[in-house]
């Protein structure tokens, strides 16, 4: 099968003249992986590896899915209300963009095209602002340089959720040749393509600086800012600018570079996105850092504290985010009818505690940020609830739903002020997580990524789970699992007790509840060929949280090594 799709290939008539020398030089293991499968288009769209090859993210394989979304589109007349399109800096994110536009005009679709790179939440504002009928974002999110992706948006602005995306997927694997799909469309049909910038910007910064919600604090704060050569560059000092911060620019990655050419990793999860963010910070003593990942969805966060810098987790910068933002609506009279807040399965149970003082609701959901925004979307048509945050682990929140997805630009806002109005106070960040702790519980959340690339690391991914599930453990590290959660089976285990779980699509998802207030989940990525494995622990302490964290890592590895 690998030899047939690679001679197809290498063979093919309409193959981009870009990739044949590429191929012609790929040796037996680098076939088997460019060609073993077909890359799948799933319910988070499609992201991988770029180059020639049905498991690559190349011109063809975007064809095939656009193809695929062109056919959903005019087969739901959403042709005249047309398509958004959105992309950032990676390689070819412009020229697929462009080529999704003259391929949706071949099939007389409208569509609006960003000028240059701009944020992924910009893409889903842009939806909704321009009454599309859906949208596309090119981008590999926090992905190394070597990757990049396709994702699809509704109506309302959010990533495809399963029902509608298993309908765009059905539509994409019907089509059996990607290499005899050609974006040529006539010169009447180009008519239906418009390039859009800056008269869409001006719509989104308005409503990112509306969510201010103590506009006139003293801002007395150093902000060191960093968007890993990304989206964030322009939006986010443009609406510090206009509200007044001082913002600190990491210059040598601020060009929209593809190579993330003076950034060890564009990704805020790991310590290496942080390095030259650090040197700016202590040499300009700034309050607060900021850094974002190249679509501009996700913001990590460092503040000094006494003297040091503390980089926070996605887990604990949101608890504080909750914590400002409850608190100033409640001081404020602000607070709607019947709040609620959404994060996910594999968050921190820190945030929900922080919202339940104030009297917020905490609804969960599946890992994937379009799951909240179908929330979001449920509850503005039926006002059961009103929306106050949506946060999940991995540096990704929302303060206003005018987003249907996860917004840094407005984070970075919200965090900034937040910083300010704790300093008039005389305290920082880390001071106001502190007192949620000792309010609260003292929790420390990590996560643990296994990456395990090819088609080797894919069957062992599944192995991992399959195992896990055949040989369910009733105790990690010498603590009782009392509860176990299977998102995949649907199953809720107590002791003996068996009960359905539900209010959720299936997914492969397993959660340990222990006995001393702790929990684990495992689940695969859906991004990335990882398996990753979440911890919330609960301690008497930091100390005694952090080592209890390193026992039940080492349990976990233990157990999936059997």
């Amino acid at each position: 099968m690998v030899e047939e799709r690679y001679s197809k290939w290498l063979n093919h008539e309409n193959l981009a003249p870009q990739y044949k020398p590429v191929l012609e030089a790929m040796n037996a293991e680098e076939k088997n992986d460019a060609f073993y499968t077909t890359i799948e288009f799933g319910t988070a769209g499609m992201r991988g590896l770029l180059g020639p090859g049905t498991n690559r993210i190349n011109i063809h394989t975007i064809r095939k899915a656009t193809q695929g979304y062109a056919n959903y589109i005019n087969e739901n007349n959403g042709g005249k209300a047309g398509i958004a399109i959105g992309y950032d800096n990676r390689h070819m994110s412009k020229e697929f963009a462009f080529d999704c536009a003259d391929l949706l005009a071949k099939n007389n679709i409208k569509s609006y095209v960003f000028e240059s790179l701009r944020p992924t939440p910009e893409l889903s504002f842009a939806v909704r602002h321009l009454n599309c009928f859906g949208g596309i974002m090119i981008t590999a999110s926090h992905n190394p340089k070597e990757y990049n992706g396709y994702k699809l948006y509704d109506d309302k602005g959010c990533q495809l959720i399963p029902c509608l995306a298993s309908q765009v997927i059905d539509k994409v694997n019907a089509i059996e040749d990607e290499l005899a799909i050609d974006a040529n469309c006539t010169e009447e049909q180009k008519k239906l393509i418009t390039v859009i910038g800056k008269d869409v910007d001006e719509e989104y910064y308005k409503n990112v600086l509306s969510i201010q919600l103590n506009p006139e604090v003293k801002k007395d704060i150093k902000i060191v800012f960093s968007p890993e050569h990304g989206t964030a560059n322009i939006p986010v000092q443009e609406v510090y600018k206009r509200a007044g911060y001082t913002c600190i620019p990491v210059v040598e990655q601020c060009s929209p570079d593809p190579d993330f050419s003076n950034t060890p990793t564009p990704n805020p999860e790991q310590a290496g996105a942080y390095e030259l963010s650090l040197k700016y910070a202590k040499e300009n003593q700034a309050d607060l850092i900021l850094v974002c990942d190249p679509d501009a969805d996700r913001m990590g966060v460092g503040v000094l504290h006494n003297g040091e810098y503390v980089v926070l987790t996605g887990n604990q910068s949101g608890s504080v985010e909750i914590e400002y933002i409850c608190s100033q609506l409640q001081k404020q009279g602000k607070m709607p009818e019947n709040p609620v807040m959404f994060n996910t399965v594999v968050t921190s149970d820190l945030g929900e505690k922080v919202a339940s003082d104030y009297g917020v609701t905490t609804e969960k959901t599946l890992t994937g940020f379009k799951f909240i925004g179908e929330k979001v979307a449920k509850y503005e048509k039926t006002h059961e609830k009103n929306y106050v945050f949506g946060y999940e682990e991995s540096y990704g929140s929302l303060i206003k739903p005018f987003v249907r997805d996860k917004d840094a630009p407005q984070a970075c806002l919200m965090l900034a002020e937040a910083c300010a109005f704790y300093k008039e106070q005389g305290k920082d960040l880390v001071d106001v997580l502190d007192s949620l702790y000792d309010r609260h519980g003292t929790y420390e959340e990590s996560q643990v990524a296994l990456s395990l690339a090819g088609e080797a690391g894919a069957k062992r991914i599944k192995e991992i789970l399959a195992n896990l599930r055949k040989e369910a453990p009733t105790q990690i590290g010498g603590t009782k699992v009392v509860r176990s959660e299977d998102y995949k089976e649907c199953v809720i285990k107590e002791g003996d007790t068996v009960t359905e779980l539900t209010g959720f699509t299936k997914s492969d998802v397993l959660k340990y509840y222990l006995e001393d207030g702790s929990w684990i989940a495992v689940r695969p990525s859906g991004t990335e060929p990882k398996c990753k494995f979440y911890y919330c622990i609960k301690g008497a302490s930091k100390e005694d949280a952090h080592n209890k964290t390193v026992h039940f890592q080492q349990a976990m590895d233990d157990l999936i090594a059997k």
